[in-house]
């Protein structure tokens, strides 16, 4: 039903900066929420960042508020996750996540759509 396309992952060395983006195809872009979740090699995957239908709400883990920014462009079908002071321990594959239902923003349970992922790879 809904498309997913992650771009903007990369390799980047500790304390640089990354913009993520998802784009949506196949449909009008009118899910309620949008999420970023990262699956860091040999651990679980983890959500990372939500917002609402709203732009006014958005959501964080604890280890990435104040460095990571999650925004969304409803017109472009389009959310973005802009990464700045960026640690090895941010390094995984990053996916975006949508859904069109209410729901807790944090959980995987929540988002019946999900991208292929991209890589973003932080250097010491």
């Amino acid at each position: 039903q809904v498309r997913l396309v992650e771009s903007g992952g990369g390799f980047v060395q500790a304390g640089g900066s990354l913009r993520l983006s998802c784009a949506a195809n196949g449909r009008t872009f009118s899910t309620y929420a949008m999420g970023w979740f990262r699956h860091p090699p040999g651990k679980e995957r983890e959500f990372v960042a939500g917002i609402r239908w709203s732009a006014g709400y958005t959501y964080y883990t604890d280890s990435v508020k104040g460095r990571f920014t999650i925004s969304r462009d409803n017109a472009k079908n389009m959310v973005y996750l802009q990464m700045n002071s960026l640690k090895p321990e941010d390094t995984a594959v990053y996916y975006c996540a949508a859904t069109e239902w209410s729901g807790s923003v944090y959980s995987e349970g929540t988002y019946a759509y999900w991208g292929q992922g991209t890589q973003v790879t932080v250097s010491s």
